[in-house]
């Protein structure tokens, strides 16, 4: 532990006496062993983070595309700077309508449109159907726009969404929109 040393000097040859010094000494072994005993407990009681992934089925190259029911499908496209547009059905009979990708404007239409498609299939006896979702990012959207269209599409229980090409009449659209 602590140790002080006491050095008595006796009067020297002239006479004069002189003051002791006092000499510390800490021994700092207890406190790096108590140092090396957190560092292990921490290490042995934290957990690493895991990483984050989202499951994404792709469908498989070789398959023939099933047709769709056109009441039920979704269509989003995701252009520069934060630009998104939707539309339901086929883009002819529909006119794409902006939407905002954030400020939680893409989750309240999901959620208008699961409820129309559920009636819609209530209406018709289709038991089992839902919402379809075709997500077309166009050359100029950025990743983290389509990784926010994925992220909505968990949180709104989407269950049946793709990630297809985007086809150059939609491409234009999103390049009038201002």
């Amino acid at each position: 532990m602590a140790e002080l040393n006491q050095n008595s000097q006796e009067a020297s040859k002239s006479g004069k006496i002189r003051s002791t010094k006092l000499s510390s000494k800490v021994d700092l072994t207890a406190m790096v062993d108590l140092a090396f005993l957190l560092i292990t407990f921490f290490m042995l009681t934290t957990s690493l983070s895991k990483a984050k992934s989202m499951n994404l089925a792709m469908p498989d190259s070789k398959g023939k595309p099933s047709p769709v029911d056109e009441n039920r499908t979704m269509t989003i496209l995701i252009g520069d700077h934060d630009k998104a547009m939707y539309y339901m059905g086929q883009l002819g009979k529909q006119t794409p309508k902006q939407i905002a990708l954030r400020q939680g404007g893409l989750r309240r239409e999901l959620d208008i449109r699961k409820k129309e498609v559920l009636y819609y299939v209530i209406s018709k006896g289709k038991h089992g159907q839902a919402l379809i979702v075709l997500i077309k990012p166009d050359k100029q959207s950025n990743y983290g726009n389509l990784v926010d269209v994925l992220d909505e599409m968990a949180i709104s229980n989407v269950a049946t969404y793709a990630i297809t090409d985007i086809e150059p009449a939609e491409s234009e659209f999103l390049n009038r929109m201002p």
